[in-house]
């Protein structure tokens, strides 16, 4: 990547998850490095976790988002993203026409928008501005292979998906079967697949995608996207952003919590197991108690990040027995509160996934 000449970029993250903010705020980092000046657009969706001040190289902007408290506060995210993608064209228009406005004159001028693929939207404000759109997908180039098929995976009738054909091949995408097509838990299949074409055919319009992941990794599928789906949008797999990173704070708009970190020091090396379902996704409660319970009867240290709405319909620190977090860090073992993010396999340990969305089926 060369180095620019004082251009600006402007970029606009989903609000959530957390595994959508950062690597786009990495991919800032990145391009700051370049010599590019940043700009983040965000809504006020969870503006007041953000912490710019970590990121005084960066100039931050608030728009509003429209959203009630309750819709805000929804379980729905195909609907909570399709909202934001209503709510957010006039401020999101509006904030754009400034920044040109302020451009005429300026030493910065705007090289292009980046924006996450959610925000499907941002494809007809850039074009009615005169504005280059690339997209940030934060997925891996295999899911967005799988994505890329949905318009014949439609034509073929695999959704709404079947129990009875979860294990019959997928002939048109060697080697998945219809268990590993992406969904979400709990939404509407028909729905799921509704939203993902409409999602990709705004992504086909872009003008080039960002993968955070690389060649020697997902050939295969870069190359299915290059030659058969996307043969005239730009490619650009730079990924993965966290190796680039100054430091940790640098990977994420909320204030990191460390108060981990002595304790981790004090384990024998890939001896704690990590466990974390990020920062949306839901249990029921017999599913976290049993999760308690195996870590318990593990007898390994482990790090267990709890989000106090984990599980649907009640606070899940309390649904734990009496004692429970209080005997297991007399013990030496760790249960802190907090956020985390997605991470790829790259340091030598093993994975054990629960899948949750569209992509980690995949």
């Amino acid at each position: 990547m060369e180095q620019s000449k004082h251009r600006r970029v402007i970029l606009f993250p989903l609000p959530c998850p957390a595994s959508h903010i950062n690597p786009m705020l990495q991919l800032a980092n990145i391009l700051h490095t370049k010599g590019f000046s940043i700009t983040i657009i965000h809504t006020n969706f969870n503006a007041h976790k953000f912490n710019p001040s970590a990121h005084p190289h960066f100039t931050f902007i608030s728009i509003p988002d429209g959203l009630s408290e309750s819709e805000a506060a929804s379980n729905n995210i195909l609907h909570l993203f399709s909202l934001l993608n209503v709510k957010c064209v006039e401020p999101f228009l509006e904030c754009l026409a400034s920044l040109l406005s302020a451009d005429a004159n300026s030493k910065e001028p705007i090289a292009c928008i980046i924006s996450d693929a959610i925000f499907d939207f941002t494809q007809p404000v850039a074009e009615s501005l005169k504005l280059p759109r690339v997209v940030l997908k934060t997925e891996g180039a295999t899911c967005v292979a799988v994505y890329s098929a949905f318009p014949l995976l439609l034509e073929k009738g695999y959704p709404p998906i079947q129990d009875s054909r979860l294990e019959e091949l997928v002939k048109e995408l060697p080697p998945l079967k219809v268990k590993d097509l992406p969904v979400v838990k709990g939404y509407d299949a028909d729905k799921n697949f509704e939203f993902v074409v409409y999602v990709s055919s705004k992504t086909q319009a872009s003008d080039g995608l960002i993968f955070n992941t690389f060649e020697d990794l997902e050939e295969t599928s870069l190359a299915k996207i290059r030659h058969e789906y996307l043969p005239n949008t730009p490619i650009f797999p730079i990924g993965p952003f966290h190796k680039y990173s100054l430091s940790p704070s640098s990977n994420s708009l909320l204030s990191q919590d460390q108060s981990c970190i002595s304790w981790l020091n004090t384990q024998a090396p890939k001896a704690v197991v990590y466990v974390s379902f990020g920062t949306v996704a839901k249990m029921e409660e017999s599913q976290f108690l049993e999760i308690a319970w195996g870590l318990c009867n593990s007898n390994q240290p482990f790090l267990w990040v709890v989000r106090p709405d984990l599980v649907h319909g009640s606070n899940c620190l309390e649904q734990l027995p009496s004692g429970f977090v209080e005997t297991f860090e007399r013990e030496g073992t760790h249960c802190e509160m907090g956020a985390t993010k997605r991470s790829v396999g790259l340091f030598g340990s093993w994975s054990l996934l629960d899948p949750q969305w569209l992509e980690f089926y995949i």
